[in-house]
C-alpha cells in the first residue's frame, strides 16, 4: 500500500507517496495518528517512485539530461548552450492522459548549460503502468519532448559606418566581445570605416577574407533611401529581405544574406544596449535558423520588450545579472 500522508514517530518520518513494506508496521503502530490514508496498489499500477522519472526520462531529448527528483518532480536540465525546442504537439498529448504532468519553458528560449528546462511529475500518488508506457510510446515518436540545440561556432564581423573616439569604440567592442563569446564564437576585429558605400564594400569584403561567416553593420540611416548603406549592399549585390521589424527596441533592425552569409542591420546604439531584437536574431541565426521576412514578421506577437521580457534574452553575465546584460558602462 501506499501512504498519502507524512506520518512521523521517533523522529523517523515515513513520507507521502511511500510504497510501505512489513517492516514499518512497528514505527507506523507507534505513531500519533487517528487516520490513516492508504492507496492500495492494484495490478498494473505504479507508484510516483518509478512513474516520474519514467515520464522524465522520456521527455528528455538531445541536450536534456534528468537530475535528482525534488517534492515528487523531475527536473529536466540542459547540458549545453543553445535554442530549446519543444515538441509541442507531443507534449499536448501527453498532457491529455490522466494524472501525466510534464511542463517545459517557451520553446525557441535560449538556454545555458545547467538551466532547467523542464519538468515532470505525476498528480496521483498512483497510475496505471499503461499510461506511462503511452507517453513513453508517444515521446519515441518525437525523440523526447525538449531538446536543446546548440550553437554553431561562426566568425564574425563587424562593420561601423562611422567615426567613433576610442572611448567608444571599446565600449562597442566590449559589448560584442562578451555576446559573441557567450555564444562560442569569435569575433574579428572590428572595422570602423567612414560613411560612403565604397568604404562600407570595402570594409566587408576585408572582414569576409578574414572568414567572416556573419556580418554586423551598424551607422547606417535606413529611413533615409540613399544612405550609404544601401548603396553599398546594392553594389555588394545583395537586397535586403526586410527593413523594419515589429519590435522594440530595435525596430529600425535590418536582415540581407549573401548566399549563406546572413548580414544583420543594426543601430550603433543597439550594439550597446542591454538587450533589443539583435538579441532574439543573433541566437537563432547561431543555432542554424535562416531568418527571413516571415520570422521578422512573427516578432511582431511579444515584440514590445519590456522589462518582463528579459528571460527571452541570453544571460550573458550568469544568474546574478538581468538576461540579456553585458559589460558595456
Amino acid at each position: 500500500m501506499v501512504l498519502c500522508h507524512d506520518v512521523v514517530a521517533n523522529g523517523v518520518r515515513l513520507r507521502k507517496g511511500q510504497q510501505l513494506e512489513r517492516g514499518d508496521v512497528p514505527m507506523l503502530r507507534a505513531a500519533e495518528w487517528t487516520e490513516l490514508h492508504l492507496i492500495e496498489l492494484e495490478n498494473g499500477d505504479v507508484t510516483e517512485d518509478e512513474a516520474g522519472p519514467r515520464l522524465a526520462a522520456a521527455a528528455a531529448g538531445d541536450g536534456v539530461v534528468v537530475r535528482e527528483p525534488s517534492a515528487g518532480h523531475w527536473p529536466l536540465v540542459a547540458t549545453r548552450r543553445g535554442i530549446l525546442d519543444v515538441s509541442v504537439g507531443a507534449l499536448r498529448d501527453s498532457n491529455l492522459l490522466e494524472g501525466v504532468c510534464i511542463y517545459t519553458l517557451f520553446a525557441g528560449r535560449v538556454v545555458d548549460s545547467g538551466e532547467r528546462v523542464a519538468q515532470a511529475k505525476i498528480a496521483p500518488l498512483v497510475m496505471p503502468e499503461r499510461t506511462v508506457g503511452e507517453v513513453e510510446r508517444i515521446a519515441r515518436g518525437s525523440s523526447g519532448f525538449v531538446s536543446v540545440r546548440p550553437f554553431e561556432h561562426r566568425r564574425i564581423g563587424v562593420v561601423a559606418a562611422e567615426s567613433l573616439a576610442a572611448g567608444a569604440a571599446a565600449r562597442v567592442g566590449a559589448a560584442l566581445e562578451e555576446k559573441v563569446a557567450w555564444f562560442g564564437s569569435t569575433l574579428l576585429q572590428p572595422a570602423f570605416v567612414p560613411p560612403n558605400a565604397g568604404a562600407l564594400v570595402a570594409g566587408m569584403r576585408v572582414l569576409i577574407d578574414k572568414g567572416a561567416e556573419l556580418l554586423l553593420v551598424a551607422g547606417s540611416k535606413p529611413m533615409d533611401p540613399l544612405d550609404p548603406c544601401w548603396l553599398a549592399l546594392t553594389q555588394f549585390g545583395v537586397s535586403v529581405e526586410r527593413f523594419g521589424v515589429p519590435a522594440h527596441p530595435g525596430s529600425l533592425f535590418w536582415i540581407a544574406w549573401h548566399g549563406t552569409l546572413p548580414i544583420l542591420g543594426v543601430p550603433t546604439c543597439g550594439l550597446l544596449t542591454q538587450a533589443s531584437v539583435v538579441d532574439l536574431i543573433l541566437p537563432r541565426i547561431l543555432a542554424g535558423d535562416r531568418i527571413g521576412r516571415a520570422e521578422l514578421a512573427e516578432l511582431g506577437h511579444g515584440g514590445l520588450l519590456t522589462r518582463e521580457s528579459s528571460f527571452r534574452f541570453p544571460p550573458y553575465r550568469g544568474a546574478d545579472y538581468a538576461r540579456g546584460e553585458v559589460n558595456h558602462v
